[in-house]
Parts: structure tokens; sequence; C-alpha cells
């Protein structure tokens, strides 16, 4: 990665960030906002002309899901120098996340409104091949009331600790519950986010978030803080899940992917 962004790193034929890509788009999801720092000009000079060509696909639908998503970037590296963590790149990004409704948009329903201030975010630098983004993931969001809504994975080698609870003890739909932020000494088990969760603007503003909209400062922040807030106030929902993943974090990760 001294020469190629993370999200960039070929991984089963194309590049890590791609798979995101190509299952927002299966999902119906076709505007992406791309938070870049070190090296982040690769990154949109790599998607300048859409997602990598493949062989001819002869079924319509499944060419469809090849649409490439519009990608809007937030260039942390060129504008501030660095990457701003991740509260701090929301922040920075969260116009392009949730832009204001025109006034002028007769056609908009309560609904709609309510779904523009929620977004998915997921890192550029984990590899979940079998994930799906659901619109009815979306709009069960939007109707839980909750600031944010977490995938969490068994921990792996390198997270054996895990990052947070889940309590499935309150009658919510099946598989999820209420994320927990426990104390050092709780027992009960951690799970580890996967990096991928919905999120509404709420979150990333006052009292959670004192960064305003856009950054302008450029002011670093971790999201963990503001989450485990959230949590003690029981406004974070979560569910487990069991499908392939991993962090890209080391080379040694990279080759076991490629069956290096």
């Amino acid at each position: 990665t001294d020469t190629t962004p993370k999200p960039l790193l070929p991984v089963r034929g194309k590049p890590l960030m791609q798979w995101h890509l190509e299952a927002l788009a299966r999902g119906g999801f076709h505007r992406v906002v791309v938070n870049t720092a070190w090296l982040g000009e690769q990154i949109a000079d790599r998607f300048k002309g859409g997602l990598a060509p493949e062989p001819l696909l002869d079924d319509p639908a499944q060419r469809s899901h090849r649409e490439s998503p519009a990608l809007h970037y937030s260039h942390e590296g060129l504008d501030f120098g660095a990457a701003l963590e991740t509260a701090g790149g929301i922040a920075r990004a969260l116009p392009l996340l949730c832009p204001l409704q025109a006034a002028a948009d007769t056609h908009a329903t309560a609904t709609d409104d309510a779904t523009r201030q929620v977004f998915w975010v997921l890192a550029g630098d984990v590899f979940t091949p079998d994930f799906e983004f659901h619109q009815s993931a979306v709009a069960r969001f939007v109707a839980s009331g909750q600031l944010a809504h977490l995938w969490l994975v068994p921990n792996p080698a390198h997270n054996p600790r895990g990052d947070f609870g889940l309590d499935l003890s309150q009658g919510a739909a099946a598989g999820i519950g209420q994320a927990l932020n426990l104390p050092a000494d709780d027992p009960r088990p951690r799970y580890t986010y996967s990096t991928i969760g919905l999120y509404h603007r709420a979150l990333f503003e006052a009292p959670f978030c004192p960064i305003p909209a856009g950054n302008p400062l450029g002011v670093k922040a971790a999201l963990a803080p503001l989450l485990r807030a959230a949590m003690d106030q029981s406004r974070v929902s979560a569910e487990l899940y069991t499908g392939a993943w991993t962090d890209v974090g080391t080379p040694e990760r990279l080759r076991a992917l490629n069956g290096d």
C-alpha cells in the first residue's frame, strides 16, 4: 500500500472496493459518496470510467446490476492533508450524504424526507462478497427511529475481545436487538463491528457530534465514542452477520483471500 490505496488492491480479479460498488448496485443503491485520503486520487481515476469490465452478461437483469453507481468524492487528503477518521470524515461528507431537499419539490412525501436522512456506511478495505444491501433494511431502519444499525461479526483472531455487545431479549424482529456499550468487566460476549451500518444524520449532529456539517476545519474524530454514547441511550440496533467477512488489514490476509 505504499503505492496503492487499500480499496484498489486486487481481490479475486477485481479491486476490493468494486465488490462493494457492485453489491450496492444490486440492491438498487446507485449514489455513492467516497471518502479518500492516502493516494485517493488513484481511486477517483480508477473509477472515472465506471466499474471494471466483465464478459458480456446475457441476462438483462444481471446487466442492470452492472450499472456503475454515480460516485461523489470527499477528498480528505487533498483538502486537509490526511484522513479525518470515520466520524470526522462522515461529518465532512454529510452535505453530500444528506443533501437538503429543495423546497420546490412538492412531490416529496414524509417517507421520502425521512429516507433522505439515512445512509449506508462501510469501509473500503473489508471483503464481504455475500453481503446484500436491501431497500427493506433501509425502510425498517427509518421506521425504527434509531440513530444507527450495525452489522456485527464473530470476532476474528486480530480482535478477540470484540467491540460491542448484542441484546436480543427485547422481542425485536428475528435476529435484531440492541447494540450494547459493555463495561470492560462485563462477562457478556462482544462482537466485532463489521464496518457496515445504516446511520441517521442526527448521530452526526448535536448533542452526539459537535462538528458542524461539512467539517470546515477538518476536525479528526473517531466513530466509536458517538456510537457508545448513542448505545447508552438505547438508540443503536444491531444484528449478527455470519457470512464471509475479512478485514484486509495485512498482506497475509490479502494473500489468503487470493489463494497465494
